[in-house]
């Protein structure tokens, strides 16, 4: 058979020409599509920055909280929940491995501590964005053109250089300590506390509407997820898999999660690092 015979009767239907099942394929389909959403999102979210970069809120700032534990703890939450989807992701391959060894006892395991891991890293991002939802006791000012003034004690940016207490914080974190400034930012501002769509108790209300738009997409995305690892993961339990004698399914939802905690990474890194 001549090489353009062999190419000709690759591509005249009835087998796969790249011995992909269509399920697969479709998935691949799938997750390319959704990878370039991701990316208009991070490519709108870095023009904005670089647009704003003198006044844009810094993460260090922002995410300080961590469960029971008092005072600032810049990005360590984030760095949990990034831990635990990374590890997720883990138990994951081992899923998919067992079922490539037709171990069914052994894909309902694995699949399970990913189930569990996806609702830990789903209840630690609505923990995330309830505090910044609700912000701090002391808040912000936020001035008629848009500016917000920042209590000191909330820029961890500057703790190192011990400022008066009491004093505020310009967009551009020049220090404001004299009081009668101090005073008349106060008395032309709207006193807030945390972030919405409208304004930004951290800084610039874009910053805000990123951060919901974006973690609020990649948690549906988790959150799916998790869904469909559940429906999977009863299947499993029914010897589904077991009897058609094939674990592609596992297959494809491990495609699916991998991306998923792929998103992630260039999110941490992006939006929390850089």
């Amino acid at each position: 058979m001549t090489q353009e015979t062999g190419t000709k009767s690759m591509w005249n239907g009835g087998r796969s020409p790249f011995n992909v099942s269509w399920g697969k394929m479709m998935m691949w389909f799938f997750l390319v599509s959704d990878a370039f959403t991701f990316s208009s999102l991070i490519i709108a979210y870095g023009a904005m920055r670089h647009r704003f970069e003198a006044v844009w809120p810094k993460a260090n700032d922002v995410f300080t909280h961590f469960p029971f534990v008092e005072g600032h703890i810049p990005l360590a939450y984030v760095g949990l929940m990034t831990f635990i989807l990374i590890m997720s992701s883990v138990t994951m391959v081992l899923a998919v491995d067992a079922g490539h060894r037709r171990d069914n006892k052994g894909v309902a395991v694995w699949l399970f501590l990913t189930i569990i891991g996806g609702f830990m890293f789903l209840g630690s991002q609505a923990w995330e964005w309830y505090h910044f939802i609700h912000g701090t006791e002391v808040g912000a000012y936020l001035a008629p053109d848009g500016s917000v003034y920042r209590d000191v004690s909330n820029a961890y940016q500057l703790h190192a250089s011990n400022p008066p207490a009491g004093s505020l914080v310009a967009p551009d974190y020049t220090l404001i300590s004299d009081k009668s400034a101090i005073e008349a930012i106060k008395a032309k501002s709207e006193h807030i506390h945390g972030a919405n769509l409208t304004h930004n108790e951290y800084g610039h209300p874009l910053f805000a509407d990123f951060f919901f738009f974006i973690t609020g997409f990649h948690g549906f995305h988790v959150f799916s997820g998790v869904m469909i690892n559940i429906i999977i993961f009863l299947n499993v339990l029914a010897g589904v898999y077991s009897r058609r004698g094939h674990y592609e399914h596992i297959e494809k939802t491990g495609l699916y999660w991998h991306f998923v905690d792929l998103v992630w990474v260039f999110v941490f890194t992006f939006f929390y690092l850089v």
